[in-house]
């Protein structure tokens, strides 16, 4: 609970920071500093005021931390004004810090990096994982991004499109598992909704909605995975499918179509079946072509080979298939799947198993694990 609550505070508390002065690389790494010590203090002796307390320790590390360092010497003279113990401004910054970390002065890409790991709280391998770069490359990005943006304030204007494309990483990360941001980033867009008249706005909060419905059908009683097709249907959230259909619809009238419309679009067609054999799967490829054509994106090529295969069988998928870059993540495991459908059932466990060695999170491989596991079940009997 505590680990949950220090993500929560942790975009105020950086704001609040960046307002009263601090320079942004300073602050998050006051603010670091500050949830360190939390950690360490809290099971013990957990304040009545969370976020006061996150408020307190940070504004005083960033003061050593200036006082330390001769070439800021000039900050010593706001000591008078740290904070004092109490309650602190209910002021939600959040989404004010994803567009100073999307400033005009980065580049798109380290825009995004930047704002997953200051403000959405992922780590740097995290990130580095949904670029599909090393670890270092990505940590040396970040360090670039924070020395950019240092000592920007908060009236210079970030980009739309490169904020919506932290929140759909922060979302997909939430919604993967291993960090539980899938709820914040459906507020945060939403709020954003309400702020920018903008299709691709709407097309993203429509997206997180119908993806977020099927949620508590995902996994099983044990924690494992449950593919799509499997899923109780039953369990799924119907008023937030409905919700995320009407403002899709509402954002394809405008005829202004973006990738998160189109992602959207196939996301209400699954949601639109009453069974998985009811799945209109020709659409659903359809729509992958535009979302391809869109955005060039070699996870999107893989996806629509996945449909390929449902809407005309496993051999035209595996012929598209091999047309891919066999490194894209999941390239092994949709190999082995549509080598199951084809009735190979050696090679498909074969290629589970070594799908489940490279999965990125451990609700994956054991997913991945137990299907190569059942293939060799039934070969040997």
């Amino acid at each position: 609970m505590d680990e949950v609550l220090l993500r929560s505070l942790t975009p105020s508390v950086l704001g609040i920071l960046v307002r009263r002065g601090a320079d942004f690389a300073a602050a998050e790494d006051a603010v670091q500093d500050a949830l360190v010590e939390a950690v360490r203090v809290w099971p013990a002796d957990r304040p009545l005021d969370p976020k006061g307390w996150l408020v307190t320790v940070a504004w005083r590390r960033f003061l050593d931390a200036a006082r330390a360092d001769a070439a800021r010497r000039r900050r010593e003279d706001l000591a008078d004004e740290e904070p004092a113990p109490g309650p602190a401004p209910a002021v939600d910054d959040t989404l004010q810090l994803y567009f100073l970390c999307a400033h005009p002065s980065l580049t798109p890409s380290s825009a995004v990096a930047l704002t997953l790991r200051a403000v959405g709280g992922l780590t740097t391998r995290q990130i580095a994982r949904a670029y599909l770069v090393p670890e270092a490359t990505m940590a040396q990005r970040i360090s670039r991004a924070k020395r950019t943006v240092s000592g920007v304030g908060f009236d210079r204007p970030g980009d739309v499109a490169t904020v919506l494309r932290v929140l759909y990483l922060v979302f997909n990360e939430g919604y993967s598992g291993d960090v539980d941001l899938a709820a914040e980033a459906i507020r945060l867009t939403r709020q954003l909704a309400a702020e920018i008249d903008h299709p691709e706005v709407a097309g993203l909060l429509a997206l997180m909605l119908l993806h977020h419905a099927r949620r508590a059908a995902r996994t099983a009683p044990d924690g494992g995975l449950v593919p799509l097709a499997e899923q109780d249907r039953g369990r799924w959230e119907t008023g937030a499918i409905a919700e995320g259909v009407g403002i899709l619809q509402a954002a394809l009238a405008r005829d202004r179509l973006g990738e998160f419309q189109a992602q959207a679009a196939i996301a209400a067609l699954h949601a639109d079946a009453p069974t998985a054999e009811e799945t209109d799967w020709v659409q659903i490829v359809e729509w992958y072509d535009e979302l391809a054509r869109l955005t060039d994106s070699p996870i999107v090529r893989l996806n629509r080979v996945v449909a390929l295969g449902e809407a005309d069988g496993p051999r035209a998928a595996l012929a598209a298939l091999a047309t891919l870059d066999d490194a894209v993540p999941r390239h092994t495991a949709v190999a082995a799947y549509l080598h199951e459908r084809d009735g190979d059932l050696a090679t498909a466990a074969r290629l589970y198993a070594e799908a489940a060695r490279k999965a990125s999170n451990l609700a994956e491989r054991d997913h991945l694990t137990r299907q190569a596991a059942r293939l060799n079940a039934r070969r040997d009997r």
